[in-house]
């Protein structure tokens, strides 16, 4: 009898410490499936503005700045309110960035005001509504420049 429970134990023991102390890789990992603002490389992107597709340093430039921006809240959606955040209005034509996340196609509607930037990230069926803020003072001039 106290063979099992010796061995329980021990089997018991070292899982905890494998759970407890996960490499940073794997640690990575399992946050980035949860974050809201992640990064978009620019082979993965296709971004467009207005029907025209931004190419070489127009579009380098939009992701970089994109990259670099914070998170700053997330804005809540209630159901039915979708076509609000999609299309809001005063707000102008924005930029979208479609991406291929896994199996997932990704499309970011990129709205930028005077002081911070709203995405809107819709795929599947999910409609997600955040605010960032720049980590660079000019990223928002520049942007609009290039808009």
């Amino acid at each position: 009898m106290t063979w099992p429970v010796l061995i329980l134990t021990i089997i018991l023991s070292l899982l905890k410490l494998l759970v407890t102390c996960l490499p940073t890789d794997a640690v990575n990992w399992i946050l980035s499936k949860f974050k809201v603002h992640s990064e978009i490389s620019d082979a993965d992107a296709i971004v467009t503005f207005d029907g025209k597709r931004l190419e070489g340093e127009d579009k380098a430039q939009v992701l970089n700045y994109f990259n670099e921006a914070k998170f700053l809240k997330k804005n809540h959606i209630f159901p039915g309110n979708e076509k609000l955040f999609l299309h809001p209005e005063n707000s102008g034509t924005p930029i979208i960035i479609d991406v291929k996340r896994g199996k997932n196609d990704v499309r970011l509607y990129v709205y930028i005001y005077n002081d911070h930037v709203d995405v809107v990230k819709q795929y599947k069926n999910k409609v997600v509504s955040y605010s960032l803020l720049s980590a660079q003072e000019r990223s928002l001039p520049v942007m609009r420049n290039l808009v």
